[in-house]
């Protein structure tokens, strides 16, 4: 199935208010969303047939909708209704779900008015968004050569999709040159995170430091770990942390809906261990979202 193009599928798509056959999940070429980026999403995963933390990402994704003036025609209830009908009529039992709310094509210029919003949820099964093995043995970044805006020039805590231009050129630029992800740094320089994931970086006296969100998505995983993480005693320091300070650390992980919680086994020259510290946090993170009925 994951060969399959997503175009290809087959099932149902939630979609505007019913199921439809995926096939007609359409929307036309002069869609705002495609040519002003006029569209929100989550990334929200599934396990064992249950959605995990569908409230938190439902709530985020109307509080994205709201601040860029997309009056959502659902209530928040309803979206997590149809959300996991429509895990159900899948039969998504270990995949991740895709809500997206765009502007339409009734208007085709900066202005949008009058344009409708559309609202759908698709879903779809899939593994891990790396390799195994490399979860195992930890990826390889590079730096991005990209840096996030200045928070005061983008809606920066939205998961909006004209924000994520970069972080694609960030990814194709880091595999070109044989990585597995880029590190990207903020508008002054400090470490911010990954193309799609929280970066966290663990110090030899166990201490876990990592970036403050305020360029980027203080993701919800990333708020599920520092739980856990402080459920262990283990210190958690949220900082600006330096691209030059990097060599201080023994240890380093990503953290996301897609990327769970990933080892990093180096940052160009800059090399880590997969410690124990990392493995036990991975492996509470997967005890967390592998409970029964976890679904908000």
């Amino acid at each position: 199935m994951e060969n399959i193009p997503y175009d290809k599928r087959s099932g149902k798509i939630w979609f505007n208010g019913k199921n439809v056959d995926w096939s007609e999940a359409q929307v036309h070429v002069l869609c705002h969303g495609l040519h002003y980026a006029s569209c929100v999403f989550e990334g929200v995963r599934v396990y064992d047939g249950e959605v995990f933390k569908l409230k938190e990402h439902t709530d985020r994704l109307f509080y994205s909708a709201k601040r860029m003036s997309m009056k959502v025609p659902y209530t928040a209830e309803e979206i997590n209704s149809a959300t996991r009908d429509i895990v159900k009529t899948q039969k998504t039992l270990n995949g991740y779900v895709r809500p997206i709310i765009w502007r339409g094509s009734e208007m085709m210029a900066i202005s949008a008015q009058k344009n409708k919003i559309n609202v759908a949820i698709a879903t779809w099964e899939w593994g891990s968004y790396f390799d195994p093995d490399l979860k195992v043995e930890g990826i390889k970044l590079n730096i991005s050569s990209w840096r996030k805006p200045s928070p005061d020039s983008i809606p920066w805590d939205t998961k909006a999709s004209g924000l994520y231009m970069i972080n694609t050129l960030s990814k194709h630029e880091a595999e070109a040159k044989g990585y597995m992800d880029s590190l990207m740094l903020d508008h002054q320089g400090n470490v911010a995170e990954a193309t799609g994931a929280n970066i966290f970086f663990k110090n030899a006296a166990g201490e876990l430091h990592t970036p403050i969100p305020d360029s980027f998505l203080d993701g919800i995983t990333r708020r599920c770990i520092i739980d856990i993480a402080k459920s262990k005693g283990i210190k958690v320091i949220e900082r600006k942390i330096k691209p030059e300070e990097i060599s201080n650390f023994v240890g380093c992980f990503l953290t996301g809906s897609a990327a769970e919680v990933t080892p990093v086994a180096s940052i160009e020259k800059y090399n880590f261990k997969v410690c124990n510290t990392i493995k036990d946090l991975s492996e509470s993170y997967q005890g967390l979202v592998r409970k029964k009925k976890n679904a908000a």
